[in-house]
């Protein structure tokens, strides 16, 4: 069966995804005997399995491609019309949760006009000119959460921090069977939208949280990885790593930058590194890479303390999945932390008519039993 569909957002959709024709018809002709040809697909007509598949890379659902009108290209409609290139290197799978997104970001954006509610910047604008330690200084007065040893409700404590000074944050949640999986951790849109990936440990996410806010207080719009061994960063994810490590020290921070340089005659400073971590959220790794990109630990010392973490967290991984099994815990299937901004502006939504029952419980992912209590 053949159906007629709009060759130009097809087109749209290679542009953005900065992918060629031959990377296409290469995704899309897996596992076919007979690869697929640019005829198939650029006809006025195509067959609908043809469509299926070119649905299976971008998933937009077949009825995108049907849709007569033209696609809207401009820079505010996605980001990647705005940056022609980021620090890391985008796979297909992290551009499709960019533009995910993105479009959610649209979407606050005309829910908020329609209510009449403005959420404006709260926080001044900085520039990579400015020290990243003094800024995280003043910022930190106004953004940190009271410590808690507990690493998942720090991190909500922060996102509830951020949401009081109009940041909008939200927590991607990948499932562990997926095959395809974004090669990021986290990214900053402009002007107020922080997205995180959850990681395997919270620690990593808070600091992937802490690095994209100095992205919106330099209001540079990037994607971020948590890397432990790429000391060639920019200007920009520099400042904001160094940001990051000193929003979340404090105190610790001229702890930190007094010690020596790390080797075996003081034990690589390993009981100082252990304790910052331990009263900071930042992992040991972290902390070892920070000392390694402030020249204070040689590459072949750093790669010996990183394999020794490594091997750690190996043995406690299989330790844990050891202990889960014999208890028969086979773990919820995890939720993502609602942005209280996000929660507030879906209920002044629903009280001016704007969003039904069902967006607000689709969209926060609600319990139906639980909406009530949640608009009250």
């Amino acid at each position: 069966m053949k159906v007629s569909h709009n060759i130009d957002k097809l087109n749209y959709l290679i542009e953005m995804y900065k992918l060629s024709i031959n990377e296409l018809l290469e995704l899309i002709s897996q596992k076919l005997k007979n690869a697929l040809t640019k005829e198939d697909i650029f006809s006025d007509e195509i067959k609908v399995t043809h469509l299926k598949r070119i649905d299976k890379v971008f998933g937009k659902g077949i009825h995108y491609y049907l849709d007569p009108s033209p696609p809207i290209k401009n820079k505010k409609s996605s980001i990647f019309f705005r940056k022609n290139s980021f620090g890391e290197n985008l796979n297909l799978e992290a551009k499709k949760v960019v533009d995910k997104y993105e479009k959610l970001k649209l979407s606050i954006s005309a829910t908020q006009k329609i209510i009449g509610l403005k959420i404006n910047r709260k926080l001044s604008n900085y520039t990579t000119k400015d020290i990243p330690k003094e800024v995280a200084k003043e910022v930190r007065k106004q953004l940190y959460p009271q410590f808690n040893k507990d690493k998942k409700v720090f991190l909500k404590s922060l996102i509830e921090k951020l949401s009081a000074y109009n940041i909008f944050v939200f927590e991607y949640i990948e499932h562990h069977n997926k095959s395809d999986k974004i090669n990021i951790d986290g990214f900053f849109l402009k002007p107020n939208f922080i997205v995180v990936k959850r990681a395997k440990y919270f620690s990593r996410e808070i600091l992937t949280l802490a690095h994209e806010l100095g992205h919106f207080l330099l209001n540079e719009e990037e994607s971020y990885s948590v890397s432990f061994s790429n000391q060639k960063l920019s200007g920009v994810e520099k400042w904001c790593w160094n940001f990051a490590h000193y929003f979340l020290m404090g105190n610790y921070a001229d702890e930190f930058e007094l010690l020596p340089n790390s080797g075996v005659s003081n034990d690589y400073n390993w009981a100082a590194i252990k304790n910052i971590s331990t009263n900071t959220h930042i992992s040991e790794k972290s902390l070892f890479t920070t000392l390694l990109l402030n020249n204070k630990i040689s590459p072949a010392n750093y790669k010996k303390v990183s394999n020794e973490i490594d091997a750690k967290i190996v043995v406690f991984e299989k330790e844990l999945k050891e202990k889960r099994k014999k208890e028969g815990n086979k773990g919820r299937a995890p939720k993502a932390i609602n942005s209280p901004l996000y929660e507030t502006l879906m209920r002044t939504a629903y009280y001016e008519g704007a969003v039904s029952e069902y967006d607000v419980i689709k969209n926060l992912n609600l319990e139906t039993a639980k909406f009530e209590a949640f608009i009250e």
